[in-house]
């Protein structure tokens, strides 16, 4: 009888260890946030309300306290702002309630105003635009941009193009894939996948060159989806290292974690060696490839691609008269020098800063080479598209309006007002439409 007690008293305790083992899991508190205006767009010294809303295990988050911090798109914070979540209607969550609260803020200058709101864990952005197409280039062009550029293509025209192609099968029907490298100044080469339908008559199509964000992976074979487009395209997709295409995964991981590690801001203090001078120069060897090909009707050229992508396109358009269109998706590269206005600046962050917070000249220097504010001055395409997400911290706004306002051909803007750094699915058609109405018009002509 005692043995049978201490059993159940044993069960017991190890039943109490087990339940002290799992604790009680807290819900967290959910945000969400958007402002007063659908477009979020205010003039100069207009006041925008920064609505804030909360939930707590579904239910709205009443009395629970949130931080707000209010910037010029990510500088010049201003002081913490704390506001208590109040049950209400919900306008942002959809739910039938939520905890609610705002916060108001003005710019007495062209540019965007972010609000950041915390509570615990949880993080939300919010962003207004006061005037955005009046901002200006934080810095002019150097005198000396064009022929820097131009002694730049002189050294790869020098290089012959030497082009290897090598037959892919591809599922998609009617067309016909290859992996092809082209020399380049330097040892790395133009490296990606070209695409065009079979049979396809010379001087018969259109060509676009997609090209990549930022990361280290193989060109896209992905690319026979636009080859048959609009009655067939000339497409090709390059890598943006020139790396051998197709490899295992764990080839470009290693790459990334180790030869091309923080390619970003390699060479950032002389102009001559910054990474994107390669990458840039392999562009206009891509388009000196692609408008060689027999098939290229002579006159259509479309440059595509976001983030690292956009920037490139930008550049592209700036380098080479033969590019006809752009798409620049969320671009990156804009504005480097943005912090000598009082502004943020994009990816890459190609200027560095000393110890006090102050650019390092020879950065700050080389960097406006590589700009995509001074690419656009140079741009003399028959028209561009840029898109841009209101809360992006990646590639802001307010440099991404600095180099779309540079832009002095026929161009339109997509604005996400609630999205970061992605293109949205209407980014995306909005782009992929563009391309195609460009395609479409220059075969009319």
């Amino acid at each position: 009888m005692m043995k049978t007690n201490v059993m159940i008293w044993m069960g017991v305790v190890l039943a109490t260890v087990t339940m002290a083992q799992e604790p009680k899991v807290e819900p967290e508190v959910v945000l969400k946030a958007m402002v007063d205006r659908a477009d979020a767009l205010y003039e100069v010294g207009e006041t925008v309300t920064f609505r804030i809303e909360g939930t707590l295990g579904g239910k709205a988050a009443d009395g629970v306290v949130v931080e707000c911090v209010i910037s010029k798109d990510g500088v010049e914070a201003g002081a913490v702002e704390q506001v208590t979540l109040k049950a209400g209607k919900a306008e942002v969550t959809g739910s039938l309630k939520a905890g609610k609260a705002e916060v108001t803020g003005s710019l007495k200058e062209p540019g965007f105003l972010q609000m950041r709101a915390r509570s615990g864990k949880a993080s939300v952005l919010a962003a207004a635009g006061f005037e955005p197409l009046k901002l200006k280039p934080s810095l002019p062009v150097p005198e000396d941009f064009d022929s820097f550029w131009k002694g730049q293509k002189a050294l790869l025209a020098a290089v012959p193009m030497n082009a290897k192609k090598t037959r892919v099968e591809t599922k998609a029907a009617g067309v016909e894939l290859a992996d092809v490298q082209v020399d380049c100044v330097g040892e790395v080469p133009v490296s990606g996948y070209l695409a065009k339908p079979v049979g396809a008559k010379a001087k018969s199509l259109p060509a676009i060159l997609t090209v990549h964000g930022a990361g280290v992976v193989s060109g896209s074979a992905g690319v026979v989806s636009w080859a048959v487009r609009e009655g067939g395209l000339l497409a090709m997709d390059i890598n943006a290292h020139g790396l051998p295409n197709g490899r295992p995964a764990a080839f470009y991981k290693a790459l990334a974690e180790g030869e091309l590690k923080d390619y970003r801001v390699r060479g950032r203090e002389d102009r001559e060696q910054v990474y994107f001078k390669g990458m840039f120069l392999r562009l206009v060897r891509a388009i000196d490839f692609l408008t060689a090909q027999p098939e290229w009707d002579g006159k259509t050229l479309i440059v595509y691609g976001s983030s690292q992508g956009g920037f490139q396109a930008l550049a592209a358009a700036g380098l080479d008269e033969r590019v006809t269109f752009i798409c620049a998706g969320v671009p990156a590269g804009c504005d480097h020098s943005g912090m000598k206005a009082g502004r943020i600046a994009g990816w890459p962050k190609l200027v560095a800063v000393d110890d006090r917070g102050q650019p390092v000249e020879a950065s700050l220097q080389a960097a406006r080479y590589y700009d995509a504010v001074n690419f656009a001055t140079r741009a003399r395409c028959r028209g561009a598209v840029v898109t841009v997400g209101f809360v992006d911290a990646t590639c802001p706004p307010t440099s991404v309006y600095a180099a779309f306002n540079a832009l002095t051909v026929p161009k339109k803007m997509h604005g996400d007002v609630l999205a970061g750094h992605t293109n949205t699915p209407g980014a995306v058609g909005f782009m992929q439409a563009a391309a195609l109405e460009h395609v479409r018009a220059m075969r009319g002509q």
